[in-house]
């Protein structure tokens, strides 16, 4: 069953079908989460045999996994989705390519996460139709698919801004609709954890709550970017005595501490917790 791990989850790591032998090693990297690719990281005339591969390892797994199938509009969509149904292990499915409310429904499993992974234009304007899905856990996005959909050049400083309006409607959202926040795009330069740690800390800065990574050296980097530092922390625990102390409105270092402040405040402390 899906659990509150994967709602909580900040670092999500992917492993190809093709190399499951990875997934121990995976799973011991530190990552909240460790998910299964049977779409980009599988060439198409492998599919059938990584899908058979997965089937009999699904049989003797016992920790909790993700499965991105391929996408509702594929012919393997229906066998993959099959495998996901009918394994315990498997407590949620990322469905790539995600365009429409209907593609969204079609992967929905009683029990099972559903995380839309939204990568082409026409998955965007779709956005608030596909978030109102039952079922949807979490939503997330393809930089790299998006750009190339979009005519955008891959990782400049363009590319970023028009990405920008993507991650704002997935944000918004999830809001409106009770869903777990949002996951950040995989950043492929894995080598660069400096690079790695900024694009995190960006997206937990705009509201995001995790991130896609490819690689297990960019586990940690994402981790501390996505909780609170020692600082935010002692600030926050400030502000909550201060609550006891002074009531719902009072000053602290010079600025006024009101509900906002004071609920910040609460998810750092929860965030660390």
């Amino acid at each position: 069953m899906a659990s509150r791990a994967s709602r909580d989850a900040r670092t999500m790591l992917f492993v190809p079908a093709t190399r499951l032998e990875r997934v121990a090693k995976a799973q011991a990297s530190g990552a909240d989460l460790v998910i299964i690719d049977l779409e980009d990281a599988v060439a198409e005339t492998d599919k059938a045999e990584a899908r058979r591969a997965l089937a009999d390892f699904l049989e003797h797994a016992s920790a909790p996994l993700f499965v991105r199938t391929n996408g509702a509009g594929t012919d393997h969509f229906e066998a993959d989705l099959a495998l996901c149904s009918h394994a315990d292990a498997v407590t949620g499915i990322m469905l790539p390519k995600a365009e429409n409310a209907e593609d969204v429904q079609r992967a929905r499993v009683d029990g099972k996460a559903l995380w839309p992974l939204v990568e082409s234009v026409r998955g965007v304007s779709n956005i608030p139709s596909i978030a109102t899905c039952d079922g949807i856990e979490r939503l997330t996005f393809g930089a790299l698919d998006l750009s190339l959909d979009l005519g955008a050049e891959a990782g400049s400083d363009g590319a970023v801004t028009v990405l920008d309006q993507c991650r704002a409607q997935l944000i918004l959202h999830s809001r409106l609709n009770r869903l777990a926040g949002p996951v950040e795009s995989v950043e492929p330069d894995f080598r660069n954890t400096e690079k790695v740690a900024a694009v995190a800390l960006r997206a937990a800065q705009m509201g995001f709550t995790g991130m896609l990574c490819i690689h297990p050296g960019q586990i940690e980097p994402v981790r501390r970017a996505f909780s609170p530092t020692d600082e935010q922390l002692a600030w926050a625990r400030r502000v909550v005595n201060g609550v006891a102390e002074h009531g719902a409105t009072f000053q602290l270092d010079g600025q006024m501490v009101d509900e906002p402040v004071i609920q910040r405040a609460r998810r750092l402390i929860a965030a660390a917790e």
